[in-house]
């Protein structure tokens, strides 16, 4: 139904977290609400820049002998997911420089930059609507791509941003999204 102002939300990750990650074969969600696969992991705080999915396509325009436009053609579309985290964690660590790449020992960790592929992983994001809604988002293979600057300034917390570009599941599909409402306890 349109013009109802119920379907006007803003959108923040659930209490428990909103950005999480996973191998390739971890059980893929497919509601809004059925508990995570415990290889999911909570990747902890994300900037409050939030989640940012962009959908770029290119299109090419067939025309006729006078010069009409008669078709158009897609050529390509890619789906991309950017956020910054804010936590320095394990999780995080294996997401901005591979997994290969960070070993911890107690409390000792070691991060290892180099030109090493990442690997494409299955990814959820969560996030609290208004109304007593939930989305889901799911993206059963995204493979990060891009890397933003890290800046160590006084006063702001260290930002690791990432951009994770999506590539089809055997359906052909690059994102699910899934909304339900949810009854809070004791209604």
């Amino acid at each position: 139904m349109a013009n109802n102002t119920q379907n006007v939300s803003v959108g923040k990750p659930m209490a428990a977290g909103g950005a999480f990650t996973g191998p390739i074969g971890t059980t893929v969600p497919s509601d809004a609400t059925t508990a995570l696969d415990a290889a999911l992991e909570n990747l902890g705080f994300v900037s409050d820049e939030g989640l940012t999915n962009a959908i770029e396509m290119d299109t090419e325009e067939i025309k006729d002998w006078a010069g009409d436009t008669v078709l158009v053609v897609k050529t390509s579309r890619t789906e991309t997911f950017a956020l910054t985290f804010i936590e320095t964690n394990e999780g995080v660590m294996k997401v901005v420089y591979g997994p290969d790449n960070v070993t911890v020992a107690g409390a000792a960790m070691t991060v290892i930059h180099n030109g090493k592929d990442f690997p494409a992983q299955l990814w959820v994001f969560e996030i609290a609507m208004t109304g007593s809604r939930v989305k889901r988002i799911v993206v059963p293979q995204a493979t990060v791509t891009e890397v933003s600057e890290v800046t160590y300034v006084a006063g702001e917390a260290i930002g690791y941003g990432v951009t994770l570009t999506c590539t089809p599941d055997s359906d052909g599909n690059t994102v699910y999204e899934y909304i339900a409402t949810v009854v809070p306890a004791g209604e």
